[in-house]
């Protein structure tokens, strides 16, 4: 994170896998004892004393977990020299380097920061257009952890390293009982070009010099989940060794050409005005929804950005607030929370064309295998394995901060959806293959979990909750709730909400179809779709909204910023405008009643949503909506306040959405394009089945577009207007199956351009 001040600039800086503790487990053994009385209390209405019971038999110890923490600071001080002139702080997203440049006294300062995932160093590169005139004082300051262990009452330290650099040398925090067990290290090297260097105790001073470039390099002893026998200063070591000999200039290219090989397979233009060409923040306060289309291709881009520089092959997933935590105490320990915003931080992976970048989510789902098989035998009785509403790094799965949230036994079904939604994007039998067990894994779990209904006869989730908020219901009490220590005006628990419904009607049919694609498990898919069938439906309340639990209740906050009822329609397959078009208008009810408000993500969620019943001007009033107050001037998303990356993932996945939608088993083209974007053209789109799509319209209709079939077979394609298909210039036939939508046969890897007509 780079501040970009004049006087003293602050690049802060984390390590993936600083966070606080060690290996540990948050399972209790013999919870499954209570669990028949707690689904009795809960189907007999007696929620507090369910509550109750399942925190003091249910939830994992600690009742909390892990946070990631923040390593440290590059502070650069600078003299003063007068007046600053032609500021300018700049992210390139294409390049993925930021720049700070200015005027002062006469001479132009320009330093260049960007963080190489060739070369794993954070390079700072500064300059001055007149010889002599750049002096400055680093230092590498970090948070000292106090305590008591194998390391003596305290490991940290800021230290000169020779004459050309420093070090930065910690622990991680102690935290709910779980002493921290990672050790790591930061150092800086300078090379200075012109002028002279010295290290004073905990201090780098340059003076007089023409330019200078900085290398930072960091490290921790983490190895897995279980094990933290590395050496930081070894691999720091090896870091800096890595780059000897090496000149700025080369690891800056090396840098911006692996960059590029992701963020240039899309590109987007929604058309600009005189707004765009603003400073980001004015543009922010400035948009009204409709006077300046680029801001949403922008914001496209950034989230997109953001997943190439969090979330590379081999490395950690991006968690709340991502690699840009500044906190050792985060907001909510920017953890990885299941309940919605860890899912949404990958929703605009596939569509937008970075499907590799998915790899540390789905080594981090089977890794929440180990200790998930522990909680399923312990607290339910059940094989396969189980995660609730929030993980860490040491990926305990147990049931946390009490049952209003840790009730919400869906995380790891959640999770799981993104692993076939990855085959859909991909065709990837191998994958499918690898990852099968670990699907199946989840639904033998919730196979042994689910219970029947005595009222309805359904098949249904209990303990359940819909995640994070409070139904409004008959002979609810107020309580102190011994395991969170607050006094509480109700509780969340219930039986069968309806987002477990439609997740688990998902993952059922998810598995029974990796079943038949991998030729195996015959009668395990019988079972699996006998008891899909049996699965509570959706159902439509009073008041014409989609119900959120299995009765008819209201909720105590009007607004909501969860819309856990509306998975089925986004990013769920459930609810549909053409084929549901009875829950497709239950859902709008449901948006109608939260209304704008909310947060960030949720904003995102509720944009994604509206794209999906074909209501443009809707999703464009959420994406305002969450510019202009759920929005830094950066373009991180806002969550009460605190940074969070969910909802600029949100948002980018949304932009996607009203562009390409796939989920029909067809290509929908500008399904949901408003009229703030009359004229555009995106180039890389990705569709399930394999396909690549560019996409041109003017006044508001698709002119042309082109179609990569990356696996071959067939493509249906739906769009207003008459279209027709050619390859290499020879027009191809096509079938009619339905008005608007049209399918032809495939080659693999074959290009199919689409010449779109005027008629209605």
């Amino acid at each position: 994170m780079v501040f970009g001040r004049t006087d003293e600039d602050r690049i802060q800086f984390n390590e993936e896998t600083l966070w606080s503790g060690g290996p540990y487990s948050t399972t209790v053994k013999g919870g499954y004892k209570a669990l028949s009385e707690i689904r009795r209390l809960v189907f007999e209405g007696k929620w507090r004393q369910a509550h109750k019971l399942f925190g003091r038999n249910l939830m994992g110890y600690p009742v909390e977990q892990q946070k990631y923490q923040s390593m440290g600071d590059l502070i650069l001080k600078f003299p003063g020299r007068g007046e600053v002139r032609d500021y300018r702080l700049q992210l390139d997203m294409d390049e993925a380097v930021v720049t700070v440049s200015y005027e002062q006294n006469g001479v132009k300062f320009v330093r260049e920061v960007f963080s190489s995932p060739v070369d794993q160093v954070i390079v700072v590169r500064l300059t001055a257009d007149k010889p002599g005139s750049l002096s400055f004082k680093a230092q590498l300051r970090g948070i000292r952890n106090w305590a008591h262990s194998n390391y003596g009452t305290e490991y940290f330290r800021m230290d000169g390293a020779g004459n050309d650099g420093l070090i930065l040398t910690g622990r991680s925090a102690d935290y709910l009982g779980i002493e921290g067990k990672l050790r790591y290290q930061a150092r800086l090297k300078a090379v200075p070009e012109g002028g002279t260097m010295r290290v004073h105790e905990e201090d780098l001073y340059v003076d007089d010099a023409d330019a200078v470039t900085l290398y930072l390099a960091a490290a921790t002893n983490f190895v897995s989940y279980k094990d933290v026998g590395g050496d930081p200063n070894e691999r720091v070591e090896s870091t800096l060794k890595g780059i000897e000999g090496r000149s700025g200039e080369t690891i800056r290219a090396a840098h911006v050409q692996e960059h590029r090989k992701a963020f240039r397979r899309v590109s987007i233009d929604l058309g600009a005005t005189t707004n765009s060409f603003r400073p980001t923040d004015e543009r922010l306060k400035a948009f009204d929804g409709a006077n300046d289309p680029a801001l949403a291709g922008l914001c496209f881009q950034f989230g997109r950005y953001l997943l190439i520089s969090s979330s590379r092959p081999g490395t950690q997933p991006a968690n709340l607030q991502g690699i840009w935590n500044q906190s050792q105490n985060p907001s909510w320990d920017s953890k990885y929370t299941t309940n919605i915003n860890t899912e949404m931080n990958y929703w605009p992976a596939e569509v937008a064309n970075l499907s590799e970048f998915t790899e540390p989510l789905v080594r981090m789902i089977k890794e929440l295998t180990d200790q998930g098989g522990d909680v399923a035998r312990e607290n339910y009785g059940a094989r396969g394995w189980v995660l609730h509403q929030n993980t860490d790094l040491w990926r305990v799965a147990a049931p946390m901060d009490g049952a209003y949230w840790g009730a919400f036994t869906a995380g790891g079904a959640w999770l799981c959806t993104h692993l076939w939604e990855h085959y859909l994007f991909t065709g990837d039998k191998e994958f499918l293959k690898d990852v099968y067990p670990v699907l199946k894994g989840s639904v033998e779990f919730f196979l042994d979990f689910l219970v029947r209904d005595p009222e309805r006869g359904w098949l249904v989730t209990n303990p359940s909750t819909s995640p994070e908020n409070y139904p409004d219901r008959p002979g609810e009490e107020t309580f102190f709730d011994e395991i969170c220590g607050w006094v509480s005006h109700g509780t969340m628990i219930c039986a069968g909400s309806t987002i477990d419904m439609q997740i688990l009607n998902d993952l059922f049919g998810y598995v029974a179809a990796a079943a038949d694609v991998l030729g195996t498990d015959r009668e395990f898919k019988a079972k699996v779709e006998d008891a899909r069938r049996r699965l509570a439906p959706m159902q439509i309340g009073k008041n014409g909204d989609l119900q959120e639990w299995l009765e008819d209740w209201g909720q105590k906050e009007k607004s909501h910023r969860h819309i856990s009822n509306l998975y089925g329609l986004y990013p769920g397959h459930q609810v549909s405008a053409r084929r549901t078009p009875k829950f497709a208008e239950a859902a709008k009810v449901v948006l109608s009643q939260r209304g704008l408000d909310g947060n960030g993500w949720a904003s995102a969620w509720k944009m994604g949503c509206w794209a999906r019943l074909y209501d443009s001007g809707k999703a464009i009033e959420n994406f305002a909506y969450a510019v202009k107050k759920y929005t830094f001037d950066s373009l991180f998303s806002n969550c009460a306040g605190a940074l969070q990356v969910d909802g600029s993932f949100g948002l980018s996945a949304a932009v996607a959405e009203m562009l390409l939608q796939s989920h029909e088993g067809e290509l929908d083209l500008l399904p949901s394009l408003p009229k703030a974007w009359p004229n555009g053209e995106v180039k890389g789109l990705r569709a399930r089945g394999g396909f690549e799509v560019d996409l041109k319209w003017e006044n508001g209709r698709l002119s042309s577009a082109r179609v990569l079939s990356s696996l071959g077979g067939p493509c249906r394609v739906r769009c207003v207007g008459a279209i027709t298909f050619s390859r290499a210039g020879a027009r191809i036939g096509v079938k009619n199956i339905a008005p608007g939508v049209i399918e032809f046969p495939t080659d693999k890897n074959a290009d199919y351009i689409l010449a779109a007509g005027n008629e209605k």
